[in-house]
């Protein structure tokens, strides 16, 4: 079996961790991720550990693990190299927990996928303290996200909005977890954007996402402006840039990719027949990307936190709207909105102080995320530190956790019970969907004579 890379820290455990030999001091982190956004997250996370941690990363086999180009692009800028990253199978991690006794374990992972994997970090060797996050916007903040991970001892945030936010979903739910707050990793400059930087590129970027917008008349709407934008400005690219080359996986899934668009012959002739030559579309590690840019554009993606942080001028489009499921109202207040006609026109913005403060600029001497895994790791090192018990979603039992099991590993979950849980599970969600269709619509009417 290969080992995962280890990112040391300074001293004799990050010397000897950089051997091969799992130090003899200081503490360790075993880093379990999924999806390439998880991937770059848990990574950058590790990189920057206090003073006296190591740190190994494995990558689980799932419907979505990255591409070999994605892992590269994931870990760029950060403690590890793909090459020396491992891609393993769920049944291999505890063999994996075993051999590397870590002190605490970071679960970078889709929510249904802690919610699986938390039980089996929880039983090994030592317990170690389970600590969880996500790895970009979290408002609107979802209970659900709560539920998946109530087995987890700490849940990682990113702006005291979030800790809020989520504090507040922990106690409608009686969920008693606690919140850490941290600096975005890969927020490099922390508070860069307090003093914003000459553009060091003329590059104008737009950060696609999988899941917003959603429609595919919308994303062609979104190109159209990018084409204006390019057109305007011919000597400067517009550079759409994605999370995947056709073909790969992402942490959401994507049902209209922009490069498809852009070949698409009806979609060119909505567009005018033909497009400006520095209209482009490009991957690779975002960083890179920023490096070579004048600004950014997007919907809600986590890039504006990167380009904002870099100094860059920024835009949040709202030609769709501001809503919870486009997962842009974290920028209220922000002063980065702008419609079609900014675009265009190439007018970016940079951001309020006051929402900087409260949203993830919030200044890394805030950050409490060390000091409440190190109240942890004592009580782990008290013996009082329990598993977490789960205590949401239990209809089903065995046959429920094997489902869940299998709707997150696909193909790679070889197992009978998987199996089995498949045969049985997808008629009975079928139906119990239809239900809550048909009560939905029952309810319906009553609710409108009750209103009149």
């Amino acid at each position: 079996m290969s080992h995962g890379h280890h990112a040391g820290g300074a001293g004799a455990a990050g010397a000897a961790d950089a051997a091969g030999a799992p130090p003899s001091t200081g503490r360790r982190l075993l880093v379990v991720a999924d999806s390439d956004s998880y991937v770059k997250w848990g990574a950058a996370f590790a990189s920057r550990l206090p003073v006296g941690w190591s740190a190994e990363l494995v990558v689980l086999q799932t419907t979505v693990h990255p591409s070999a180009r994605q892992l590269r692009a994931a870990l760029a800028g950060t403690a590890f190299t793909a090459a020396a990253v491992p891609t393993i199978r769920l049944d291999e991690l505890p063999e994996r927990l075993a051999g590397h006794r870590p002190d605490a374990v970071l679960l970078a992972l889709r929510g249904p996928l802690v919610r699986v994997v938390a039980p089996i970090a929880a039983r090994a060797p030592g317990r170690p303290v389970l600590v969880s996050g996500f790895p970009g916007l979290t408002i609107p903040a979802e209970p659900k996200a709560i539920v998946y991970r109530e087995q987890v001892d700490l849940i990682v945030l990113h702006s005291r909005h979030e800790v809020r936010a989520f504090r507040a979903n922990a106690v409608e739910l009686g969920i008693a977890i606690d919140f850490g707050l941290a600096t975005l990793a890969f927020l490099q400059g922390g508070r860069a954007a307090d003093a914003p930087a000459a553009a060091r590129g003329s590059d104008l970027v737009f950060a696609a996402q999988a899941k917003v917008p959603a429609e595919r008349d919308d994303r062609v709407r979104l190109l159209g402006w990018l084409a204006d934008a390019a057109a305007r400005r011919p000597s400067r690219r517009v550079v759409v840039k994605v999370r995947a080359r056709r073909g790969e996986a992402q942490t959401h899934a994507e049902a209209f990719d922009y490069a498809e668009l852009l070949d698409d012959l009806d979609v060119r002739r909505a567009l005018g027949g033909s497009l400006p030559p520095n209209l482009v579309v490009e991957d690779g590690p975002m960083a890179e990307h920023l490096a070579h840019a004048a600004g950014l554009v997007t919907v809600s993606s986590t890039a504006a936190l990167e380009a904002v942080a870099s100094g860059l001028p920024t835009l949040l489009i709202d030609e769709f709207g501001v809503t919870p499921k486009l997962i842009n109202t974290v920028f209220e207040g922000s002063g980065l909105f702008g419609g079609a006609d900014a675009l265009a026109d190439w007018e970016l913005r940079h951001p309020a102080d006051e929402w900087l403060a409260e949203n993830y600029f919030h200044g890394h001497e805030h950050d409490d995320w060390a000091a409440q895994l190190e109240v942890l790791l004592d009580r782990r090192a008290a013996g009082a530190l329990p598993p977490r018990r789960r205590a949401h979603n239990l209809s089903g039992g065995a046959l429920r956790r094997a489902f869940e099991r299998k709707r997150m590993l696909g193909e790679h979950d070889r197992s009978l019970t998987g199996a089995a849980a498949m045969v049985v599970a997808i008629p009975t969600r079928w139906v119990v969907r239809r239900a809550r269709r048909v009560r939905a619509r029952l309810a319906a009417p009553r609710a409108g004579a009750i209103e009149a």
